[in-house]
């Protein structure tokens, strides 16, 4: 047991970082970014959907390099490029170095979470392994929670601050070296090449890239949001981040909610609290509305990526990193559209225009079943 609760400390710290530091926080930073580097709205989008792209590039690999190299080595690898990345942040003199070096970190969230369930599946008993990669995925909130208080503490100064995440990644990769075991399989099994795409694959595929590109709106663009609609500097923002992650620990349960709603009821209702969150912090007029809005998204999103973590590796269960990798990879995909289509809609059109869109997108997805009328959680 205590080798069970060391991976799920270690893979928790592990998300936090890569997930909450080197992907989710420079939306939380932009607005500084913004005044040091001068970056226009489109601008920062497209730098922002860099993040989601650098994810994208490396889950596509992540799976076969776990199942070739072991989940130990691609965990350290993770950590390490996630301080590399989020170092060239910290030092970006320019526009084009910051992109480089946003893309860089997050190619470390995209190697993450793929040894992750790896290693899950390697040493947790199955009875428990959905509530363990829930409870692991749910560290983004942990790192989203924790860069606010920085953000807080340092005020203006978001290169310190980066170069904060960095010192703490580092510690992450001395403690993936140690916790997380070797999973490295048989050439043979290695090379089973691509999963069967199947029903569930496929929906799946189509409901997590709409939910990703919806939630750009928030992730990319939430504290010019309340910047502009509130007035909202730092530390206003810091607040709306806070609220976001400690409501995103909620996500920790999705495998306990798929069990008790089914599949399909869960991502609707999720779905659901998604859209309104993105129009109650987008047009929120007053800081309740905002916050309430905050706490939505936060519980909604973390739960959603939760359910499909635990929809892709149930429907790949002999292979559950490139189960992951299918659903994880369409969110980022979504999300790698999405920041750029959302910063081009608010400067052309209107911010009014692009946070109604979507929230509709959100809706959207919750047109895509499950193959199966049976809970997915084992």
């Amino acid at each position: 047991m205590s080798r069970e609760f060391s991976l799920g400390a270690t893979g928790f710290g592990l998300i936090a970082v890569c997930y909450g530091f080197a992907r989710f926080a420079f939306g939380l930073f932009l607005p500084q970014i913004d005044a040091d580097l001068a970056l226009a709205d489109a601008v920062g989008g497209l730098i922002a959907g860099g993040s989601f792209l650098g994810y994208c590039l490396a889950i596509v690999v992540a799976a076969q390099l776990t199942e070739r190299m072991g989940a130990r080595a691609v965990a350290v690898v993770a950590a390490l490029i996630a301080a590399l990345g989020m170092l060239g942040i910290a030092l970006a003199p320019s526009a084009a170095w910051l992109a480089a070096a946003v893309l860089l970190a997050g190619v470390s969230t995209g190697l993450a979470s793929p040894p992750m369930a790896a290693a899950v599946a390697a040493i947790v008993q199955p009875e428990r392994q959905d509530a363990s990669n829930t409870l692991i995925n749910a560290g983004t909130s942990a790192g989203v929670i924790l860069s606010a208080p920085v953000a807080l503490m340092i005020g203006g100064e978001w290169r310190l601050a980066y170069g904060v995440f960095a010192a703490a990644a580092c510690v992450l990769a001395v403690l993936a070296a140690r916790h997380v075991p070797n999973t490295a399989c048989s050439r043979r099994q290695a090379d089973a090449g691509r999963p069967p795409f199947s029903t569930a694959l496929r929906r799946l595929v189509v409901a997590s890239l709409l939910m990703g590109a919806a939630s750009t709106a928030l992730w990319s663009f939430g504290s010019q949001i309340v910047s502009l609609r509130l007035g909202w500097e730092g530390a206003g923002a810091g607040l709306l981040w806070v609220v976001i992650g400690v409501a995103g620990i909620a996500g920790a349960g999705a495998g306990s909610l798929i069990a008790k709603l089914g599949v399909d009821r869960a991502h609707r209702a999720c779905l659901g609290a998604l859209a309104l969150a993105i129009v109650l912090v987008g047009i929120g007029s007053t800081p309740i509305m905002v916050l309430v809005g905050g706490a939505l998204f936060g519980a909604a999103y973390i739960t959603l990526s939760g359910l499909y973590l635990v929809w892709g590796v149930s429907a790949l269960p002999e292979r559950p990193a490139t189960g992951l990798t299918v659903a994880f990879l369409s969110i980022a995909v979504g999300q790698t559209l999405g920041a750029p289509v959302f910063g081009g809609l608010a400067s052309w059109l209107s911010m009014d225009y692009a946070i109604a869109l979507f929230a509709l997108l959100a809706l959207t997805a919750g047109t895509m079943r499950s193959s199966s009328t049976v809970a997915l959680a084992r």
